[in-house]
């Protein structure tokens, strides 16, 4: 069963449905758990696969025995295992081949159960959670289904604040109304707007590699390296809109995972708006911590703004690291370390040379919020390149044309990006500002409405002509 299929939708709804037969806190954890069990075994048929998951999970849990008996000693040692033992499994290149295991066994969401399982190490460590966790909750918690696969990374207290209510949060007909829409939008998203955005990307890197005009070669390099984000958006997006409905319909709250990430005027707010759980995770549990440690060893008040770059490039390096095995993630580490420590430099050197004041009114200017918006899609759509290529198709795709044109090209998509937002924005703006009885038309029951249907239609008619499966969903890899 694929993620982005009828199928999975009507799985999720099933399992809603039945979650919702009885309040009690034990039938909907089980109606969970059983659902989550049964997700894995139409992802993989053979049981055998899943069995280094399961010695990883076992190895979690032991771990956060040791630490809730107050063996304190354990906390590093369980961390830096999981940590080592999840690199392992997922074969990182700079790993001997020889040692890893030889037969197909199943890492389908395993970096994303990784920061939930680091996450109940940590906290329980750091005694932030008195609750003893069971076994039960503890593969509820882990194994979720609408989890799984992609996230989003949601932390402990808040999901056993509403899997184990006594009392589950209400679910009235407004909305179940509005997480059917949203799984709607989400379905279009997936199986139509990113499956021709991907149409597009393809028909481009393929006419890179051909031997055609200079004209059109440099309107696929522009198409190439636009077309992407926005492809990654809408599949990325599309299943996170899906899970969260599906949660919902289940009482259960999952944290928002996007929020309008290409409106951010600087690559730093554009990580406060992308991926939003990974962000927030690595900032808790990476760039907090090393912070602290460094300035409690640095008492330079002058060098303090350094190390708070130095922080962001360790962070933002680690989520290259995390999304993929092989040197090409490391490469796209560098770029979204090194985006976002230029960003920090920026702001730090403009706060100096204009003054606190200076520059908050520099950053309100819409001009400079414009050019600062269009910057940091181009940077974005830079390093995404490191992100779906290997070293080839990005060997192929740079000598395609020569260094001077790729800067022309580069400065066509900041130009184009900074005037077509601007639009965007004030079209949004205008549209809002459009209201009857104090409420914005397009956010009204019924434009809702209307606009699902629409949506939902234009998906149904597309999924059935095309007839083919929408791409698949890309951070399903991870």
């Amino acid at each position: 069963m694929d993620t982005a299929s009828f199928q999975f939708v009507f799985f999720g709804l099933a399992a809603a449905l039945l979650s919702n037969l009885s309040r009690s806190r034990v039938w909907r954890s089980f109606v969970l758990l059983a659902a989550s069990f049964l997700l894995l075994a139409l992802l993989a048929h053979n049981p055998i696969v899943f069995l280094p998951l399961a010695g990883f999970l076992l190895l979690g849990y032991a771990g956060l025995l040791l630490i809730e008996r107050g063996w304190s000693r354990s906390v590093p040692w369980s961390i830096v295992a999981v940590v080592l033992v999840y690199i392992w499994l997922k074969k990182y290149t700079f790993l001997p081949a020889a040692t890893f295991l030889q037969h197909r066994y199943f890492t389908l969401g395993l970096s994303y159960i990784v920061f939930r399982v680091l996450h109940l190490l940590i906290e329980t460590g750091d005694g932030n959670d008195k609750r003893h966790i069971g076994l039960g909750a503890y593969l509820l918690y882990t194994l979720n289904f609408t989890t799984l696969v992609s996230g989003p990374i949601q932390r402990y207290e808040e999901f056993a604040r509403d899997q184990f209510a006594r009392e589950p949060i209400a679910l009235g007909p407004r909305t179940i109304g509005l997480q059917l829409e949203r799984i709607v939008r989400g379905f279009f998203k997936i199986n139509v707007l990113a499956m021709l955005l991907h149409a597009v990307q393809e028909d481009a890197l393929a006419q890179m590699a051909q031997p055609l005009p200079l004209t059109l070669k440099l309107f696929s390099a522009f198409r190439l390296a636009v077309v992407y984000p926005f492809f990654l958006y809408a599949n990325f997006s599309g299943y996170i809109d899906i899970v969260i409905a599906l949660a919902r319909l289940m009482r259960l709250r999952l944290p928002e995972n996007f929020d309008r990430p290409f409106s951010a005027s600087s690559f730093l707010y554009f990580w406060n708006r992308w991926h939003i759980t990974l962000s927030t995770w690595l900032k808790t549990y990476v760039y907090n911590p090393l912070l602290l440690a460094l300035m409690r060893r640095v008492s330079s008040v002058a060098l303090q703004p350094s190390l708070g770059v130095l922080c962001f490039f360790v962070t933002f390096f680690l989520v290259g690291i995390w999304h993929g095995r092989t040197s090409e993630f490391v490469v796209f580490g560098v770029l979204q370390g090194g985006g976002i420590s230029i960003n920090k430099i920026w702001q730090l050197g403009l706060a100096r040379a204009l003054g606190r004041k200076g520059y908050k009114d520099l950053a309100k200017n819409p001009l400079y919020i414009d050019f600062g918006r269009g910057l940091t899609f181009s940077w974005f759509a830079f390093t995404l390149f490191w992100f779906w290529a290997d070293w080839k198709q990005i060997h192929t795709v740079f000598t395609a044309i020569s260094v001077l044109q790729w800067c022309g090209v580069w400065l066509a998509i900041w130009l184009c990006a900074t005037f077509v937002f601007a639009a965007w924005e004030w079209l949004r703006a205008a549209l809002l500002s459009i209201t009857i009885a104090g409420t914005p038309v397009l956010t009204s029951r019924y434009a809702l409405v209307i606009y699902a249907s629409a949506l939902g239609l234009a998906a149904l008619v597309m999924t059935v002509l095309l007839n083919q499966p929408a791409p698949d969903i890309v951070y399903k890899a991870f």
